[in-house]
């Protein structure tokens, strides 16, 4: 079953066209990858798929239902969520409150109700509470539920911003190079974590890696992009012996 799906997809500001009739079929369950070199389009296809931009064509399918043209807010509430390429985590605020932000965009009552604390909203905010906790114990992170986010080694931040991806209850998890800044102890236990979260949590997982150690061991299906036009798609096998891709960005090496 495809679970997200991007037809034709072209981007243009003004006279620059970022990408170019671009497709993607990403199925349930896998982990799929998105690479090619700096300005080849890869960031531009993630901020139109979660609605930072409008594209100038082309449709866009999330478990069947259109997402083209939604607000990043609703694209979220439908199940498509993102972590960015520089931690974003909300460094004066505790590991805690972090993960406790995502869980507003399912919590159904009102402001009114919120002040009032009506016996609604301490349920909503009981069971956000719960499933905070749970996250942070799946995720190794309880130990850590009382420190300021900015406090915690970059790696750590990193896997933060993916519990608090996982607190808003997504099908598809977009990963914008989650191994960037990174040591290389740090890249393995990051694809560990990746692999961890895609079999706990049953998520469809794509993501933007320039490390291709991290692209090609956790990587199911790759698209390749250069200036804005897909050149290659294929497993990792294909994609590493595909010429163009060799001549465009992974090199002879």
């Amino acid at each position: 079953m495809s679970l997200l799906n991007i037809s034709n997809l072209t981007m243009q500001f003004g006279g620059l066209v970022a990408v170019s009739d671009f497709n993607l079929e990403l199925k349930q369950g896998k982990i799929a990858g998105l690479i090619g070199p700096n300005g080849s389009g890869k960031t531009t296809v993630f901020n139109v798929i979660t609605g930072f931009y409008k594209p100038t064509q082309g449709n866009l399918f999330l478990d069947g239902k259109e997402i083209t043209n939604l607000t990043p807010d609703r694209i979220t509430a439908m199940g498509l969520t993102r972590i960015f390429q520089n931690s974003r985590v909300f460094r004066d605020l505790s590991v805690f409150d972090n993960v406790m932000i995502g869980h507003h965009i399912r919590m159904r009552s009102s402001p009114v109700a919120a002040v009032l604390r009506t016996p609604g909203y301490s349920a909503h905010e009981k069971r956000a509470i719960d499933q905070t906790m749970l996250l942070l114990e799946q995720l190794d992170l309880a130990v850590h539920v009382n420190e300021k986010a900015g406090a915690l080694p970059y790696g750590l931040q990193r896997k933060l911003e993916v519990a608090r991806a996982l607190s808003t209850e997504p099908k598809v998890l977009l990963l914008d190079e989650p191994a960037t800044g990174l040591s290389s102890e740090e890249k393995d236990e990051m694809i560990d974590f990746i692999l961890k979260v895609r079999q706990d949590y049953g998520l469809t997982i794509l993501l933007i890696e320039h490390h291709m150690r991290v692209v090609m061991g956790i990587c199911e299906e790759i698209s390749v992009l250069n200036y804005g036009k897909t050149i290659a798609t294929g497993n990792p096998v294909e994609i590493q012996s595909n010429q163009a891709v060799i001549d465009a960005y992974l090199g002879e090496g």
